[in-house]
Parts: structure tokens; sequence; C-alpha cells
């Protein structure tokens, strides 16, 4: 292993948060970062502990496979009120999002306290105002967002079609998808 991959190595270790490749660099100094965290990505493959990337950043985590045997105390799962998990959908799968287009999604009023349960698991943040009358906050995801559900990009956020076949839509959850997709086809259709 060259000394380069060693600093980017060393430098992912030392950071007790996930690192974008311009960090990387501005610490392990010049070098090909992407072919060293891809050499360092094939050496931890199948190890203990690996090196991921998720929403454009790296960091090292422990395999999956042997999570379970660090965890001294459960951790109690935290649950979502159904108008919670409505509106992480509704921000998710659509944002920036006005607090009025989730309602709008939704049918009803979201309460303040909704917004505020999302933003302080830290999976919602506010994303500046829109351009418009009032100028409304906008609302979005973080990097904590994918880093707890394991997603590298919005991207990877499942579609309705494989909500469907997983069996995870109930005709009422189903409804607000289809306003989902509605509202964001009607967006880009304003956009063109």
């Amino acid at each position: 292993m060259d000394e380069f991959v060693r600093a980017v190595e060393a430098t992912i270790f030392a950071s007790s948060e996930p690192l974008t490749i311009e960090e990387i660099q501005g610490y392990s100094g010049d070098g090909d970062v992407e072919a060293a965290l891809a050499t360092l990505a094939e050496i931890y493959t199948g190890r203990g502990i690996e090196l991921v990337e998720r929403g454009g950043r790296w960091h090292f985590q422990t395999a999956p496979d042997l999570a379970h045997l660090l965890r001294r105390t459960r951790e109690e799962p935290r649950r979502l009120s159904r108008a919670a998990t409505e509106t992480l959908a509704i921000v998710a799968y659509h944002e920036p999002v006005s607090r009025a287009e989730i309602e709008a999604i939704r049918g009803v009023q979201i309460s303040k306290g909704t917004l505020d349960v999302l933003m302080e698991a830290g999976w919602v943040r506010t994303a500046g105002r829109r351009e418009g009358p009032g100028r409304p906050l906008l609302y979005a995801t973080t990097q904590e967002f994918l880093t707890h559900f394991g997603l590298g990009s919005r991207k990877d956020l499942p579609g309705i079609d494989d909500l469907k076949a997983a069996g995870l839509l109930d005709p009422l959850d189903q409804g607000v998808f289809e306003a989902l997709e509605q509202l964001q086809l009607e967006s880009e259709e304003e956009d063109d």
C-alpha cells in the first residue's frame, strides 16, 4: 500500500464525521483520492469494518453482520407517528418542499411539532426560503437521514412500484404517494 493510500486511510479513520472527497484531499495532500478510496474499499471488503460512501461522504463503519456484537444496551427504536412518517416521506421524495405543499399532498394540516420531531431526529432541515409571496420556509432531508436509512443518495429511495411489490403500501399510503407523484410531474412541467 503506498503512502498516499495510507494517508487517506488515516484521514478517514481519524475523522469523527464522514468526509467528502474534497475534505479528504485537503487533509491527505495531492493524489488520486478516488483511486485510493477504491483501493481501501477493496481492502476492507468482508472485514470487520468497511469503507462506505453515503451521500458523497466516506467513513468507516462496522460490518452490518457484526453490528449486533457491539451493542451493549438495547436501543429503543424511534417510533414516528403516522403524520411524521408521511411528512418525512413527502420531504424525502419532493425536497425542497414547503409546509403548505406538505399539507396539500397529505390533505390535512400538520402541527409544527411534526416537523420539529423530524428536525430533532436530524432527518429534516430547513433549506432556505421559496421566492414568492410570503417567502415560505423550505424543508429537505439531511445527511443523517441518508446514513440512518442506509442510502447513498435520494436516488436510492424506493419507487412506488418497489413499495407496492414489498406490500408496504396500504390504500391510504398509495393515495399519498400518487398525489406526490402527480405534484412532482406538475413541478417538472412548470420547469420545462
